[in-house]
């Protein structure tokens, strides 16, 4: 008899790609939203968790607009740091698994070479703070829990940087890109087809609880994403507008990013046998599924 993977935060960039990974044939993938589920209300997330037969609970709902929530820093501090808190305690009472997304900007970007796990933590923004919050709360509140940091997450949906650099693309003749700050690029597909991995592993027994990082396999720039990202379009857009490299300074920002945020992805791949996702493989998917002639759902967005 199936049960379910209960997903929070099914509306967003991740969490539908989540839902359209394949799942093992026993765990069934449940939706919810921001508008069935407020994360933060003890009660919503109760409710949520006593309707449906759930064996394990991914949270992939969270503030993300990094530049907002530095004039919204309680909103965001509900959705990511109050929000898996509640989940913890909901799923300890239950004695329900709990995979939690997590994020590279916990780390202040000091370091000259990948984060590792056992990197100490210290945020330069609101949002690194929250989401560094949101961690410390699931691991206060529940033992079997595995928080999945990650970095600079692309795909399909949502915003993201390389559809808006494909927007940018097709509009401008010249796009300037910071290229001072490092990090190691995602597909959001790859994550999710992870997490369905991690969690069938939990599922059988055989998992290990605590903190793993899994990201791409090479460090680049957001100048070098973009690009490879262009390169990669330039022919079916007809076009190849000029990238160039500007500094961090040159680009203010309302929240200070990290200079380097890039993720070491060697534990989970030796713990749970996953490898550092292939981003250049998932951005060159992505580019050509984004740019054909009957997919621009970049545009406007």
């Amino acid at each position: 008899m199936s049960r379910s993977v209960m997903i929070f935060g099914a509306a967003g960039q991740l969490g539908r790609e989540l839902m359209g990974v394949m799942w093992p044939p026993d765990l069934e993938p449940v939706a919810k939203t921001h508008l069935d589920c407020d994360i933060a209300d003890v009660d919503a997330v109760n409710a949520a968790l006593d309707s449906f037969d759930a064996r394990l609970v991914v949270n992939a709902a969270a503030y993300t607009a990094v530049d907002r929530a530095e004039a919204e820093p309680d909103l965001a501090y509900r959705v990511n740091a109050e929000g898996p808190e509640q989940l913890a305690r909901a799923c300890a009472q239950r004695r329900l698994p709990l995979i939690h997304i997590s994020t590279d900007y916990v780390f202040d970007g000091s370091k000259s070479s990948a984060y590792e796990e056992r990197d100490p933590i210290a945020p330069i923004n609101v949002y690194g703070s929250t989401k560094a919050a949101g961690e410390i709360a699931v691991r206060r509140g529940l033992d079997t829990h595995v928080i999945l940091r990650t970095s600079w997450v692309f795909g399909r949906h949502g915003a993201n940087f390389v559809r808006t650099m494909l927007r940018l693309a097709a509009e401008r003749d010249e796009i300037r890109v910071v290229a001072d700050q490092h990090g190691t690029p995602t597909p959001a597909d790859v994550l999710a087809q992870a997490i369905a991995r991690i969690a069938a592993i939990l599922d059988s027994g055989c998992g290990v609880w605590g903190t793993f990082h899994f990201a791409g396999d090479e460090a680049v720039t957001w100048y070098q994403l973009a690009e490879t990202t262009i390169d990669r379009a330039a022919a079916r857009l007809g076009r190849r507008p000029r990238v160039v490299p500007i500094t961090t300074t040159e680009f203010p920002t309302a929240a200070r990013r990290p200079r380097n945020s890039a993720l070491d992805s060697a534990l989970i791949g030796s713990t749970y046998g996953i490898p550092a996702a292939r981003w250049r493989q998932g951005l060159n998917s992505l580019v050509d599924a984004l740019t054909s002639p009957r997919d621009v759902s970049f545009q406007g967005h």
